[in-house]
C-alpha cells in the first residue's frame, strides 16, 4: 500500500464538495475493512479503506473521458415546479502511465475536472399575510412595528399553499448551485533492484461551490483543498523477511460561509442590526418557521462561518516474517496532528422565540446570544499518536488458521498552540481554569487484543470464520475544536434567557453586555474513563457451485464510555416523581451554574449496542455474467449519538437529561434496520458471423445495474420553545404519546404533507413534566433506487489489442422513485403555549435525485 490508510478520522475538515469518487482511474486496488480487522490497523473503531494508486508500466497505457448530464434528459423532482430547474454537469479528464527507464522507473498521472451548475428547489415555511397582520388562528394579536419591518425585509411572502389554519405558508424557489473542482494524482516508482523499491505519490483536490441562502437573499460559498503526499519503501531481506516503511503528509483546508454576492440589499442595512456595529442577526427556532440565518458579518462572511486547516504527519514501519507455521507481522506508527480553526459564531446576534405569536408581538424571547467583540482568535489543537502492534497468523492445520494480535495505542492530551485552554475543572466552578491540561489522559493502558480463526472442513466447500477485538476510540481533536473556541477569557460570547418584552431587535444585546454572568464557558470531563468498542463476528460461507457462493454471518459490537456532547449543559435540574421528571417553576428555578450564561460540555458516558445478520450472495463471472447481493438486518442502540456536536446527525437531539441516560436510550441516529443491495454486470455475447458491420453493431455490449432498498432512519418529534423551564436556547423536549386506534405507528408513509401522526401526540400535562415519547421512536421514509447502465465497447485492433472506444449510457434512479427524506426540519408539533404547529411532519426534500441520465465517451488503451 502506497501510503496511509484512509480512516474515518472525523477531524471536521470539509473534504471535496462533490468529488467523493474523483480520481477512480488512479486507483489500482481498494480494500474495505468493516470490523475485526487485524492489529496492524488502529486509530478508529469504524471502517478502514486502503487504496493503492496505479503505477506506470513498461507499456504506455491510459484513458481519456468525458461524462455529460443535462436537465433536458432528466425527470422532474417531486418538489420542483412545472419547469425542471436547469442542470448541467461536465466531468472530464484522463490518465496515463509510461516508463521513464524501462524495467526501472515509471510514472503515472491522472487528472479529473468537474464543472456543474445544479438547479435545486428549496421549500421553506414563512408567515402568511394574515399572520403578518396579526390575524392568527388562535386569535388576533398586535404585531410589533419592529418585527413587522423585519419580516417585510427578510421573510418572503408565501407563493405556495397555506398550512393548517393559515398562520404559515410555503415559499418555494429554485436557484443554481455552481461547483468547480479539479483533482490530480501523480505517482513515481523506482525499482533499484529485485529487493529494493520506492514509490512516491502526490494527490491534490481543489473545489468551490457557490449556493443560495435560505430565502435566496445571498450566495454563499464552500471552498476546500485536500493534499496527500506519501513515500513507500520496500526491502526484501530474505524470502521469509520483508520490511516496508512509509512516510505521509495530508492537509485539508476548508472555508465555509464566504459570501459571493448579496441579492437582498437590506442585508447590508445597519438599521436592522441586533448588535452595535453589526448587521441583521438571525432568528431561529420559531415553531413553524424556517430559520433565517442573518446577514453577513462586516468581514464579508456569514455571521456564523468557519475556516480550518488540518495537517497530519505520519511515519510507520511494518515487518513481515515467516517461520514455519507462523506468519508474523509487527510494526509501529507515529502521527502528529495539527487542527487549526477560526470560527465566527453569531457575530450579528441571534434571537429565539418560543411561539409565532411571541415573535410577532415582540414578547419575551426564549434566548439571545451574541458576542461582545466582532472578531475572534484562531485556535490550533495539537496532538501526537503512537501505536505499535504484533500479529501472528498461525496455520494449526492445513484447514485451520488462528489469528492472534495485540495493539498498543496512546495519544497525548490535546493542547492549544497558543495556550488558549479555558475549562471548568468542576461544573459548578465560578471561574474557568486557564492554560491547564484539558483532562487526565485515559489512553495510557490502551492494549487492544485481536483474535480470529478460519476453519475449512474436509469437504473444502465450507468456510467458517470468527473473531473478537477491542478497538479504542481515541479522544482526537474533532471532539474539542468546536467547544474550545467559545470559552472566556479568550472569546467573549454572551448568552441569556431572561428578557423583558420589546427586547427585539437591540434590547437583548444591550442588557447582556452589562451582565457579568452572561459569558460562555466550557466543561470537559476531567477524569474520563477509557473509551473503547468491543466487536465480534461469526460467519459461514458455502460454495454452492463453481461460480456461486453464499455467506451468512452475525456481527455484534458494544461501545463503552463513548463521547457524549452537550451544546449547553447549564440547565435547570428536575425532580424525579412518580409521574416522571418534573421541572420547578421557571420564575424561581436556577441553572446548574448561574455564573455563566452557557456551558458547552464534553462527557464520556454514552453506551452503544449493535447486532446484525448479514447475508451475501456472490456469483463470479461465467458466460460474461456476474452478480452480487448483500442484505443486512440489524439494530444499533445507544444513549446518544452526538460526538463533536449535538447535531452531528440531522435527527440529533439537543441538550438531553445527561444525568439519566435511561431517558435517551433508543435507536441510534444513524440506524437503518434493513438494507439490501443487488448489483450485476452482463457482457452480452456477440455474434459469430464474419460480416464486419453486423458483428460490430451487435458486439461489445455490456449491461449493468445496481438496486438498493432500505428502511428509513429514526427521528423524534418535539415541543417548541422551552415549556419545561430548562432555561436552554436549544432543547429537544419530548411529547406524550397517546394510545388508541390508529396510533400503533406514528407515521403516515407516503404522505409528505403530514408524515407525523400528530393526532397521536399530546402536550404534556403539566407542561413542566418530561414527556413519555422515547428518543427516535418514529422511523423516516425508506429508500428504493435502481441505477442502470449500458456500455458499448469498440476495440480498435489497428491501433492496439487493448485500444477501446467505450460509449456509456448511465441512468440514475431510472424508475424515478420519489425517495422522501425525513421531516427533520419540521419536527416541532406544539409551541410553548401548547398550540399545534401546522408544519409538523412536513417533508420538503428527497434523499435521492429524480431520474438523471448521463452519457459518456471513454478511450482506454
Amino acid at each position: 500500500l502506497d501510503g496511509i490508510s484512509i480512516n474515518d478520522y472525523s477531524n471536521g475538515a470539509p473534504g471535496s464538495v462533490l468529488g467523493d469518487n474523483l480520481g477512480i482511474d488512479a486507483v489500482e486496488q481498494v480494500s474495505v475493512l468493516g470490523s475485526n480487522y487485524p492489529a496492524e490497523y488502529g486509530r478508529t473503531s469504524g471502517g478502514v479503506i486502503n487504496a493503492v494508486t496505479r503505477s506506470g508500466k513498461n507499456a504506455f497505457h491510459g484513458t481519456v473521458y468525458e461524462f455529460l448530464r443535462n436537465s433536458a434528459l432528466d425527470a422532474r423532482n417531486f418538489f420542483d415546479g412545472p419547469t425542471i430547474p436547469p442542470f448541467k454537469r461536465n466531468q472530464f479528464g484522463g490518465s496515463a502511465g509510461l516508463p521513464i527507464q524501462k524495467d526501472r522507473t515509471f510514472i503515472f498521472g491522472d487528472y479529473e475536472g468537474l464543472r456543474q451548475s445544479l438547479g435545486e428547489t428549496t421549500v421553506n415555511t414563512v408567515p402568511s399575510i394574515a399572520a403578518r397582520n396579526g390575524q392568527l388562528s388562535s386569535g388576533s394579536v398586535t404585531v410589533d412595528p419592529a418585527v413587522s419591518r423585519f419580516l417585510a425585509a427578510f421573510y418572503p411572502l408565501p407563493n405556495g399553499p397555506l398550512l393548517g389554519a393559515g398562520d404559515i405558508g410555503i415559499f418555494t424557489f429554485s436557484e443554481q448551485q455552481v461547483t468547480s473542482e479539479n483533482y490530480f494524482t501523480i505517482r513515481v516508482d523506482r525499482k533499484f533492484s529485485e529487493k529494493d523499491s520506492l514509490a512516491g505519490t502526490y494527490m491534490r483536490d481543489n473545489s468551490k461551490t457557490v449556493q443560495p441562502g435560505t430565502f435566496d437573499e445571498l450566495l454563499t460559498n464552500v471552498v476546500s483543498c485536500r493534499q496527500v503526499v506519501t513515500l513507500h519503501e520496500q526491502h526484501i531481506f530474505s524470502p521469509t523477511f520483508l520490511n516496508a516503511a512509509r512516510l505521509g503528509f495530508s492537509r485539508a483546508v476548508g472555508i465555509q460561509g464566504g459570501v459571493s454576492k448579496v441579492l437582498n440589499p437590506l442585508m447590508l442595512d445597519p438599521s436592522y442590526a441586533f448588535v452595535t456595529g453589526g448587521l441583521s442577526g438571525s432568528v431561529q427556532g420559531v415553531p413553524g418557521l424556517t430559520n433565517f440565518g442573518g446577514a453577513p458579518s462586516t468581514r464579508g462572511t456569514l455571521q456564523s462561518s468557519r475556516s480550518l486547516s488540518w495537517n497530519s504527519f505520519q511515519a510507520g514501519d511494518d515487518a513481515f516474517l515467516t517461520r514455519g507455521t507462523h506468519a508474523l507481522k509487527f510494526g509501529g506508527l507515529v502521527e502528529r496532528m495539527q487542527d487549526n480553526q477560526l470560527s465566527l459564531a453569531t457575530v450579528n446576534g441571534s434571537f429565539r422565540f418560543d411561539a409565532l405569536s411571541s415573535f410577532l408581538t415582540n414578547q419575551k424571547p426564549l434566548a439571545f446570544q451574541g458576542n461582545r467583540e466582532t472578531s475572534a482568535p484562531s485556535f490550533g489543537m495539537r496532538q501526537t499518536l503512537l501505536g505499535a502492534y504484533v500479529q501472528d497468523d498461525i496455520r494449526l492445520e492445513k484447514n485451520l488458521t488462528f489469528n492472534a494480535g495485540l495493539r498498543y495505542e496512546v495519544v497525548t492530551v490535546p493542547n492549544e498552540a497558543h495556550d488558549r485552554i479555558s475549562n471548568l475543572r468542576n461544573l459548578t466552578d465560578a471561574q474557568p481554569s486557564v492554560g491547564t491540561q484539558l483532562f487526565r489522559n485515559p489512553t495510557l493502558r490502551n492494549f487492544e487484543p485481536r483474535l480470529g480463526f478460519a476453519w475449512n472442513p474436509r469437504s473444502g466447500r465450507t468456510l467458517m470464520r470468527g473473531g473478537f477485538g477491542i478497538f479504542d476510540v481515541l479522544p482526537l481533536p474533532y471532539e474539542f475544536t468546536i467547544t474550545i473556541q467559545h470559552g472566556v477569557p479568550f472569546v467573549h460570547q454572551i448568552f441569556g434567557t431572561t428578557f423583558p418584552a420589546g427586547s427585539f431587535p437591540t434590547g437583548a444585546y444591550q442588557q447582556l453586555i452589562t451582565e457579568s454572568t452572561s459569558s460562555r464557558s466550557v466543561y470537559v470531563e476531567n477524569n474520563p474513563k477509557r473509551t473503547y468498542v468491543m466487536q465480534w463476528n461469526l460467519s459461514v460461507a458455502r460454495e454452492l457451485s463453481s461460480t456461486l457462493a453464499l455467506t451468512v454471518g452475525y456481527v455484534g459490537s458494544r461501545g463503552v464510555h463513548q463521547p457524549y456532547r452537550m451544546d449547553n449543559i447549564d440547565m435547570v435540574l428536575p425532580t424525579l416523581t412518580a409521574a416522571g421528571y418534573v421541572f420547578p417553576p421557571a420564575a424561581t428555578s436556577q441553572t446548574l451554574n448561574p455564573n455563566f450564561g452557557r456551558i458547552s460540555a464534553t462527557l464520556w458516558q454514552a453506551s452503544s449496542f449493535y447486532d446484525a445478520l448479514q447475508v451475501d450472495v456472490t456469483k463470479r463471472v461465467s458466460h460474461g455474467f456476474q452478480f452480487h447481493g448483500a442484505y443486512t438486518w440489524g439494530k444499533s442502540i445507544d444513549t446518544l449519538s452526538a460526538t463533536g456536536a449535538n447535531d452531528t446527525f440531522p435527527n440529533g437531539l439537543y441538550n438531553q437529561l445527561f444525568f439519566d441516560q435511561r431517558t435517551t436510550r433508543g435507536l441510534s441516529d444513524f440506524n437503518v434496520a434493513q438494507t439490501a443491495v443487488v448489483s450485476f454486470t452482463w457482457e452480452i455475447p456477440g455474434p459469430a458471423w464474419s460480416s464486419m458491420a453486423p458483428k460490430w453493431i451487435l458486439s461489445g455490449w455490456q449491461l449493468g445495474g445496481l438496486y438498493k432498498i432500505s428502511t428509513g432512519q429514526p427521528f423524534t418529534p418535539m415541543l417548541g420553545g422551552d415549556p419545561l423551564g430548562m432555561k436552554l436556547e436549544e432543547s429537544s423536549e419530548p411529547l406524550d404519546r397517546l394510545a388508541g386506534q390508529g396510533c400503533q405507528t406514528l407515521t403516515n408513509p407516503g404522505n409528505p404533507n403530514h408524515y407525523i401522526k400528530t393526532q397521536c401526540l399530546a402536550f404534556p400535562v403539566p407542561s413542566t413534566r418530561w414527556g413519555n415519547l422515547g428518543r427516535n421512536t418514529l422511523i423516516g421514509p425508506g429508500l428504493s433506487k435502481l441505477d442502470f447502465s449500458v456500455f458499448k465497447n469498440n476495440y480498435v485492433k489497428r491501433i492496439s489489442e487493448n485500444f477501446n472506444v467505450q460509449f456509456r449510457g448511465e441512468f440514475f434512479n431510472i424508475l424515478n422513485q420519489a425517495n422522501f427524506a425525513s421531516p427533520t426540519d419540521n419536527l416541532t408539533v406544539f409551541d410553548q403555549n401548547g398550540q399545534p404547529v401546522p408544519s409538523a411532519g412536513l417533508i420538503t426534500s428527497t434523499q435521492t435525485t429524480s431520474r438523471q441520465i448521463q452519457f459518456a465517451l471513454k478511450l482506454i488503451w
